[in-house]
């Protein structure tokens, strides 16, 4: 047996660091506190959050709560890798939020948990600063969350994050795509790049197969690098949905495009037998997608089946109203607005012009 001696361990020498996390804990806190509305009742530091719902019984007659959980995937190591968090947060509530918002649903409350090998505060507090200040946009209280050092289960210096999103929507105004039609049109909103989906190709494609570095410029983008490129913030779509079901728009379905692209998130929201057909020539798409299929000879099935591909949004409308949905998503949201395709009858998955299976 080996000898153990005299010396004194505890939690620091095992690579914990306790100090470490109350000071996380001190640097976040106002930060959090700053998105509370008058709802919230349990304040920092009590272990579990608390918020009132009474004032929900006036307002929604069949009150459904909606959640969703997700992370922003291995874009943080591009945050790593630029040595720049201060957006990845935002990346956080964006990619939650968006996955209630389509069905209808308001967002309330938000959760995160940050885990990592080694506990670094100031890089927890810039990550959660990006997170209050997105919450803040959209007036969800971020309620709580948890911070895990967890040494020898995660790579140096790497950080995994998740959050949870609590929504709520009138149960007979949730968006379920069930009365999507032949003959629909599909409305998109533009992108900002690849979001929080897609990373692991893009990092292979771009640093381990044409050797490039964050600070280099990204081909074919002139005064872009490709850390820019690929730290460009996850979209919120939240609020511009909120405000395009508030005209009264004939919305059939939505979609929020995340992993499986174009090809397998717009079919998740439509009845079977039905099939979105795609016109690729109807839509701009970044150049960090051209730069990522150039240089690593991506087919395009599997280009539209990993990325948006410009689209973060899809939204179904009867062919007799398009037009003027389309003007109200174009006064409503701040990035582009395109009509890219219809709805058909055919096979289950998407059908996109031009690109073989």
């Amino acid at each position: 047996m080996k000898q153990t001696g005299s010396t004194n361990l505890d939690y620091q020498s095992a690579g914990v660091d306790i100090t470490a996390g109350n000071r996380a804990v001190e640097l976040i806190k106002d930060e959090a506190a700053s998105t509370f509305d008058k709802h919230v009742l349990a304040k920092i530091g009590s272990f579990a959050s608390m918020y009132d719902l009474s004032w929900i019984s006036g307002t929604y007659r069949n009150p459904v709560l909606v959640q969703s959980v997700d992370g922003v995937g291995t874009k943080i190591s591009i945050a790593r890798m630029a040595n720049d968090y201060s957006t990845i947060g935002q990346d956080l509530f964006n990619a939650c939020t968006n996955d209630i918002a389509v069905h209808g649903a308001k967002p309330l409350t938000f959760l995160d948990y940050i885990a990592n090998d080694v506990l670094e505060p100031e890089i927890v507090a810039a990550i959660v600063k990006g997170l209050a200040v997105a919450c803040r946009e959209s007036s969800v209280s971020l309620v709580g969350g948890e911070t895990a050092e967890m040494p020898g289960v995660y790579l140096p210096g790497e950080h995994d994050l998740v959050g949870l999103v609590t929504g709520i929507v009138e149960r007979d105004a949730i968006v379920t795509g069930k009365t999507v039609q032949e003959g629909d049109v599909i409305l998109a909103v533009g992108s900002s790049g690849l979001h929080t989906n897609g990373y692991s190709l893009a990092r292979k494609v771009l640093f381990a197969h044409a050797g490039l570095r964050v600070t280099d410029p990204l081909p074919g983008a002139e005064g872009t690098s490709v850390g820019k490129a690929l730290l460009a913030p996850h979209v919120n779509y939240s609020n511009g949905i909120e405000a395009l079901l508030a005209t009264g728009a004939p919305v059939r379905s939505m979609a929020h495009i995340t992993g499986g692209g174009l090809i397998e998130n717009v079919p998740r929201v439509i009845p079977k037998g039905l099939r979105p057909r795609f016109h690729p020539q109807a839509w701009t798409r970044m150049p960090i997608f051209e730069a990522i299929q150039r240089l690593g000879n991506v087919s395009d099935h599997e280009m539209y089946r990993t990325f948006n591909m410009g689209i973060g949004l899809t939204v179904v409308v009867p062919a007799s109203e398009a037009q003027t949905v389309l003007a109200h998503m174009r006064a409503i949201f701040s990035q582009p607005i395109w009509e890219v395709g219809s709805i058909g009858k055919g096979l289950e998955g998407t059908w996109i012009e031009g690109v073989r299976p």
